[in-house]
C-alpha cells in the first residue's frame, strides 16, 4: 500500500514522467540525423534514446500503479524493474552483435551499470513490498528510485541531442592542459 503522504509525489511524478516522454520523443525527432542507420554511431544514439525511453517509462508506469487505490505497487515494481533488466541484457547482446562492447566510453559503462543497480534495488524494494504490504520504507525507497530514473533518462536524453559535457576529468585536463602552453606572441 502507497503511505497517503506519497500520493502528492505520485501525481507529480505521472505528470512529469508524461511530459519527459512527450519531450523524448521531440529531442529523437530533432535528432533523426544521429540515429539514421548510416551513421557509424548510429547503434550507440539508438541505445541511449532507449535507455532514455526504458528509464522515463519505468518512473511512469510506476508512478501510476502507485496511484491506483489497493496493492499496485510490488508487483508493478517487480515487473518494471525486470523489464529494465532485460532491457539491459538487449543491450550488452546488442553491444557484443555489433562488436562495440569494449570500445565505448567510460560514461556508457558506467550509465549501463547505474541503470543496473538502478533496477536491481527496484526489483529488490518490489519483492520486499510483496513480502510485507503494510510496511512503507521499500515504498519510500521505490519513490526515490523513481527520480533517479528520472535523471538518468535526463542524463541519456542530454547525450542524445548531443549537449555540452563538462566532467570533471574533462575540465581539469583542460584546465592543465591550457596553463602549460605558452603564452600568445
Amino acid at each position: 500500500m502507497v503511505p497517503d503522504d506519497l500520493h502528492d509525489f505520485f501525481v507529480a511524478a505521472a505528470g512529469v514522467g508524461g511530459a519527459l516522454v512527450g519531450l523524448l520523443f521531440v529531442a529523437i525527432s530533432v535528432s533523426s540525423g544521429r540515429l539514421a542507420e548510416g551513421e557509424s554511431a548510429a547503434p550507440i544514439h539508438r541505445i541511449r534514446a532507449a535507455a532514455a525511453l526504458t528509464a522515463f517509462t519505468n518512473a511512469l508506469a510506476l508512478s501510476l500503479f502507485a496511484l491506483i487505490p489497493g496493492h499496485k505497487i510490488g508487483p508493478a515494481t517487480i515487473a518494471v524493474a525486470g523489464a529494465g533488466l532485460a532491457f539491459i541484457v538487449a543491450v550488452l547482446l546488442s553491444l557484443i552483435r555489433l562488436h562495440l562492447l569494449l570500445s565505448r566510453r567510460v560514461q556508457d559503462a558506467v550509465f549501463l551499470i547505474g541503470l543496473i543497480i538502478t533496477f536491481g534495488f527496484q526489483l529488490f524494494e518490489g519483492l520486499r513490498v510483496n513480502a510485507h504490504p503494510n510496511d512503507d520504507d521499500p515504498v519510500r525507497s521505490i519513490a526515490v528510485l523513481v527520480v533517479i530514473c528520472f535523471l538518468l533518462g535526463i542524463s541519456r536524453a542530454w547525450e542524445l541531442i548531443g549537449g555540452p559535457s563538462f566532467g570533471m576529468t574533462h575540465e581539469v585536463t583542460a584546465f592543465f592542459r591550457k596553463n602549460q602552453d605558452p603564452p600568445p606572441a
